[in-house]
């Protein structure tokens, strides 16, 4: 289980290489490869990540080094998710709206 410290909330590439457990260049290659990774620069131009991003670089590593997926398969699996976070995003909404107009009819 990798830890992620809690008490920081960016992250510069060689910490950020030393959770993940990759070396920088890996880091960097990868940042290439995924749009959903984008740090941030400091003014120092530096990389920061932040702590979704180390998250998302995690997601990475899994699915290339345990379930051996290539580059192309681990982009689709990422895309796949992130759209069913959003359709389930979208049905709480709904959710929540639904609800809420119930409670205007209560009231009204």
């Amino acid at each position: 289980m990798v830890h992620i410290p809690d008490d920081k909330r960016y992250f510069r590439i060689g910490d950020a290489s030393r959770i993940i457990g990759v070396e920088p260049y890996v880091l960097r290659f990868w940042e290439s490869e995924f749009p959903q990774i984008r740090p941030q620069r400091a003014d120092s131009k530096q990389r920061t990540y932040q702590k979704k991003d180390i998250e998302t670089l995690l997601e990475i590593k899994r699915l290339l080094y345990e379930e051996k997926m290539t580059i192309e398969g681990a982009k689709k699996r990422l895309s796949q998710e992130k759209s069913a976070g959003a359709r389930s995003d979208n049905k709480l909404l709904e959710d929540i709206k639904g609800g809420l107009n119930e409670l205007l009819e209560i009231l009204a």
